[in-house]
């Protein structure tokens, strides 16, 4: 198998089960759950859940966090049944490990981009991916903003990025094509309102993605072998 592949693809802020569906029918890697209650794309744990019964065994099922205790983040992905946690706040490093000691899930720490020292600060996380995310003042995402993708190219973490901010349909070719990353993550960019999706633009912004091609593909794809063992 060529080692270019197109990217994966990230589904995120999905509030609804057929939505969470739609994105698995156009051929999701993962899907996002938003779990902190800040968010206009919150989602009440027993519709999570369902989300997480109905699909986990065909999608990587991530939960959101902003800044929430340990105890918290541990309980919910048992509850849940979560295989990804996103920190999404000020989690430090040894929060991030510890998450992933204590839950055994996947881990992604996220940072919203303002300069080059954004990225940089993420060279800590020995995490499972990083994500990129637009910054944008008292918002921790899923604002539709992008933020300069050409910050992307001094990136020197062998850790896999998912690309995040403001992509859609129509311009996630242009983006994966300067980024090269690992996934790419869209909430936003194919919604109708706050956490309810457009079929139609799942289905489009997945077209658009397979027809690009990404080099930063370091390791086999096992998460959704994993998922379904």
């Amino acid at each position: 198998m060529s080692s270019e592949r197109a990217p994966r693809i990230k589904f995120c802020g999905i509030t609804r089960l057929e939505d969470a569906q739609a994105a698995v029918e156009a051929g999701a890697w993962a899907i996002g759950m938003i779990l902190w209650p800040g968010s206009k794309r919150f989602v009440e744990l027993p519709e999570a859940e369902l989300v997480a019964r109905t699909l986990r065994r065909q999608v990587q099922v991530a939960g959101v966090f902003v800044n929430a205790p340990l105890d918290e983040i541990a309980r919910t992905v048992d509850t849940v049944g979560l295989t990804m946690v996103q920190l999404h706040g000020d989690e430090g490093p040894s929060f991030a490990a510890e998450v992933a000691r204590r839950t055994g899930a996947k881990v992604i720490k996220a940072a919203r981009v303002r300069d080059q020292g954004d990225i940089t600060a993420l060279n800590p996380y020995l995490t499972d991916f990083h994500l990129l995310d637009a910054h944008v003042p008292g918002e921790v995402g899923g604002t539709g903003q992008t933020f300069d993708h050409g910050l992307v190219a001094r990136r020197r973490s062998r850790v896999p990025l998912i690309l995040s901010g403001g992509l859609t349909p129509e311009n996630v070719g242009a983006a994966i094509e300067q980024v090269r990353p690992f996934a790419v993550d869209v909430a936003s960019g194919v919604e109708v309102a706050p956490g309810v999706k457009d079929p139609q633009r799942i289905a489009a912004f997945a077209q658009a993605v397979a027809a690009t091609v990404a080099l930063d593909d370091p390791q086999p794809d096992t998460e959704t072998q994993e998922v379904a063992s």
